[in-house]
């Protein structure tokens, strides 16, 4: 079982806030949507990109490569070029601390 991974205090980490993290050698993607904080996998599956520096638009992040976009919350595909959906991550907050974890292989 893999463990939790802090991302970062809850007071540091405001609505509209996205951070890049490894959890058990896997990037992912932590982004607080009006207060309630989500995470997906960093790589677009259309060519590998990373998904934190594209512009986030309520709940859908846009790859910042080619455009494709995502729900942050489902990590549902919702605008090619990518066709696959990207892996969601479960968060929660601990003591103050936003902490993610990847629980794909337990």
């Amino acid at each position: 079982m893999s463990d939790w991974v802090d991302v970062a205090a809850i007071e540091d980490f405001p609505a509209g806030a996205v951070r890049g993290v490894e959890v058990d050698g896997a990037q992912v993607a932590v982004f607080n949507v009006d207060g309630t904080c989500y995470a997906i996998e960093n790589i677009c599956p259309h060519d590998g990109g990373i998904l934190t520096g594209g512009t986030v638009e309520g709940d859908v992040v846009i790859c910042p490569r080619h455009a494709a976009r995502f729900c942050i919350r489902t990590g549902k595909v919702l605008a090619p070029p990518a066709y696959e959906d990207v892996a969601v991550f479960p968060v929660r907050i601990q003591a103050g601390v936003v902490q993610v974890r990847d629980e794909r292989w337990d």
